[in-house]
Order: C-alpha cells, then sequence, then structure tokens
C-alpha cells in the first residue's frame, strides 16, 4: 500500500493548495487530484447534499487505488467527515482540527473566513474553544470569494473591494490571527495582506493538515520511498476551464480528465453581477 495513492478532493482549484503542499512536504507520494467543479461552490449547498456529493467521491477513490483521502475542503470537513470516517476502510483526514490547533498556537483572538455553510457549522469555533476554551473566535461567511477565484477574478478591484468589507467585522475585533478556513483563501492571500494589518498572522490550513497527513503515514508505515507517479486529475465539470485556471497556481498546463459521477442539477448561480 506504501506506492497507492493519496486522495485529494474539493469542490474546484481551492485544493491545490493543498496539493502543493504535499508535493513539499511529501515529495515521494503520488496523488489523485479530484474537483467536483459539476457542483461547485460547496458553500451554499445543505448537510445532506454535502454529505451525498462527498460520498459519491470517497466510492469512486476507493477503487482507483488510494490510501488515504485528505478532504481538502473545509465545508466537507465541517459537515460530512465525522459520518463519512466509520464508512470507509481508509484514513480520511479533514483540514479544521489542523488549522484550529495552528491557530491556537499563534494567537488569542481568532478571525475565521469560511464559506456560507462552513461559519454557520461554527466547526473552527468549536474546535478552536475545544482546545483553548479562552481564545475568542470571530467568523464571517464570505459566499462571493469562492466564485471569484474560480473566474480567475482574483486581481479585479472589485475583489478587493469584497475583501475589505468581509474583514472588516474581524478588524473591528482587532483579531491578531486569520485563518483561511476555505482551501481556495490562500490564492487571495496577495489580496488579503494587502488589506491586513502586518501585526495580524494567517492560518493555512492545507498546511498543517498535510503535516498531520505525514504523521498518520508514518504512524501506519505507509510513507512511499518510491519515486511518484505524474499527478492524476480529475474534475466532474469542464476540463479544460479546470486546467487553464490550474496553470498560475501549478506552474504548467495539468492534463485534466472529466469524470462522470452521479451528478445532481447545479444550485441556481447568482451572476457576479449582481453581487456588484
Amino acid at each position: 500500500m506504501t506506492t497507492d495513492k493519496i486522495g485529494v478532493f474539493d469542490s474546484g482549484v481551492g485544493g491545490l493548495t493543498v496539493l502543493r503542499e504535499l508535493y513539499r512536504q511529501l515529495p515521494n507520494e503520488s496523488i489523485l487530484y479530484f474537483g467536483d467543479t459539476a457542483r461547485l461552490p460547496y458553500g451554499n449547498r445543505t448537510q445532506a447534499e454535502i454529505l451525498q456529493f462527498v460520498r459519491e467521491i470517497l466510492n469512486w477513490m476507493s477503487v482507483q487505488g488510494i490510501k488515504m483521502v485528505i478532504m481538502a475542503c473545509n465545508t466537507s470537513s465541517a459537515l460530512a467527515l465525522e459520518i463519512v470516517r466509520s464508512e470507509f476502510n481508509f484514513p480520511i483526514l479533514g483540514v479544521i482540527l489542523p488549522g484550529a490547533r495552528a491557530a491556537v498556537s499563534m494567537g488569542k483572538r481568532i478571525g475565521v473566513i469560511a464559506t456560507p455553510a462552513t461559519a454557520a457549522s461554527s466547526a473552527y469555533r468549536h474546535a478552536i474553544q475545544e482546545i483553548d476554551p479562552n481564545v475568542q473566535v470571530w467568523q464571517v461567511g464570505c459566499p462571493a470569494f469562492v466564485p471569484l477565484i474560480e473566474q480567475n477574478r482574483i486581481n479585479d478591484p472589485y475583489t478587493y473591494e469584497v475583501a475589505k468589507e468581509y474583514l472588516a467585522p474581524l478588524l473591528e475585533q482587532q483579531i491578531d490571527t486569520l485563518v483561511y478556513g476555505c482551501t481556495h483563501y490562500p490564492h487571495l492571500a496577495p489580496v488579503l495582506r494587502a488589506i491586513l494589518p502586518r501585526s495580524v498572522r494567517t492560518v493555512d490550513p492545507a498546511v498543517h493538515v498535510v503535516a498531520a497527513a505525514a504523521q498518520e503515514l508514518d504512524i501506519l508505515g505507509m510513507r512511499s520511498m518510491a519515486p511518484p507517479q505524474p499527478t492524476r486529475f480529475c474534475v466532474s465539470g469542464e476540463p479544460n476551464q479546470f486546467a487553464q485556471l490550474s496553470v498560475q497556481w501549478l506552474g504548467c498546463r495539468p492534463l485534466v480528465e472529466q469524470v462522470c459521477l452521479p451528478v445532481s442539477v447545479p444550485l441556481q448561480q447568482v451572476p457576479l453581477e449582481s453581487l456588484e
């Protein structure tokens, strides 16, 4: 099993932040990446929908030769992780607990930016205050961020204005630490850092979930020492769109396959123009 792949999934390109950390921290591991692009964004979905999607993805991954799965999606981690862990016979790691541990080690006044579903679940608040009840936590749901990132509008002036609006209530609370509560959000780091005071430290849970994965592989004796196979990229939506969007974060255009999972009709998408 040591040479089996690590499965990584997200609703779209957000999980590439986890993939980059896997390349950095676990360079010998082979990776299977799945982006559920036909059904993004996840942050507006119900728990029942998220649970259905996660089960479909994990069932598909289970026959692809994987030894571990990382949910590179905070919404899935918040709403489905504890339920599905007992349903599959391989380790499944989420991003919330590693991110919470890192945040507690950095500050006492912690802000969390997340999708509406993750924010509404209070998963980060619960995880952080379970570790240290004296830490104060404020959360903000950021519904526009994932669509803006997936549409490659990171450098759009509108994105900067939206970010200022989302961060304002957290800055009013004089936070000392900000958690990127969605794996898409590190892509916005230049925008967010331009708004945040220099004293505010940021937490990218991708870094810490991969460190947790490395530790788990060592404990189970499943870390690969052989050269890795090329990463396999799969999506449920349009492969070319994902490939093009990935170039700026991977440094190359990946070969992307389309995988036809049982896909329900997507939610009615709100045009971004209506958000402006």
